[in-house]
C-alpha cells in the first residue's frame, strides 16, 4: 500500500514539473494581450462602420433627395445632424483607439481593468448614440412628410372626415412608434450581435484579472 502511495507521489511530481504554474506576471500579460487584441477589433470594426454609412450616405445622395428635404423643410436640421453625427462619430473612433493604446502600455492590472470597464462604457455609448441618431433622423424625415410631403394633404384630409379627428391621430401615431420601435429593436440586435462578442470577451479577461487582485 505505502509503494503504491510512493509511486503515485511520483507521478504527481512529474505532472508538476511537466505543467508548471503559471505566475501572477505571465497571466496578467496574456490578459492583457487578449485584451488589447479585443479592443484593436472594436477599434477596426468602428472604423469599417463610419465608412460604408459614409460611402453609403454618399451613393443615396442626389439632386432629389435635396430638393426633397428642402421641400419638406428639413435641410438645415438633417444637415446639421449630419455635421454631429460625423463629428461624434470620430470622436468614438479615437476614444477607440486611446484605449487601445492605453491597454498596450498599461502595466498595472488595476489600471487595465478600469480600461477595461472604460472601453465597455464607451462602447455602450456608441450603440446609443448610434440610435438616438437614427430615431431623431426618423423622427425629422415624418415631420417633414407629413406637414409638407405629397400625400400630407390627403392625410390630412382623411383626418377631418375619419368623424374623429383625435383617434385617427393617435392611432397614426401609435402605427408609426410601433414601426419606430421594431426598426429601433432590429438595430439593437445589429450592435449586439456585432459588438456583443467582443464585450463578452473583456467581460471575461475583467473577471480574471479581478480573481488575480483576490
Amino acid at each position: 500500500m505505502m509503494d503504491e502511495l510512493e509511486l503515485l507521489k511520483k507521478d504527481w511530481q512529474k505532472k508538476e514539473e511537466h505543467h508548471p504554474k503559471l505566475s501572477f506576471d505571465e497571466i496578467y500579460r496574456m490578459i492583457k494581450k487578449k485584451s488589447s487584441s479585443t479592443v484593436k477589433w472594436i477599434f477596426y470594426i468602428s472604423i469599417i462602420e463610419f465608412v460604408f454609412w459614409a460611402v453609403l450616405n454618399l451613393i443615396s445622395y442626389s439632386k432629389e433627395s435635396l430638393e426633397l428635404e428642402k421641400t419638406w423643410h428639413i435641410y438645415e436640421i438633417t444637415t446639421t445632424l449630419t455635421i454631429i453625427n460625423y463629428i461624434v462619430l470620430i470622436y468614438f473612433i479615437y476614444k477607440f483607439y486611446s484605449n487601445y493604446k492605453l491597454i498596450s502600455l498599461t502595466e498595472s492590472s488595476r489600471k487595465l481593468m478600469k480600461t477595461i470597464l472604460n472601453v465597455k462604457r464607451t462602447v455602450s455609448q456608441y450603440v446609443w448614440f448610434n440610435i438616438g441618431i437614427f430615431v431623431a433622423y426618423l423622427i425629422v424625415s415624418l415631420y417633414g412628410n407629413l406637414n409638407y410631403g405629397a400625400s400630407s394633404e390627403q392625410i390630412k384630409v382623411a383626418a377631418s372626415q375619419a368623424g374623429n379627428e383625435t383617434l385617427f391621430w393617435v392611432m397614426l401615431f401609435g402605427m408609426v412608434l410601433v414601426a419606430i420601435t421594431i426598426v429601433l429593436i432590429l438595430i439593437w440586435f445589429f450592435y449586439k450581435l456585432l459588438y456583443g462578442i467582443l464585450l463578452k470577451r473583456l467581460r471575461k479577461n475583467y473577471n480574471e484579472l479581478k480573481k488575480l487582485e483576490v
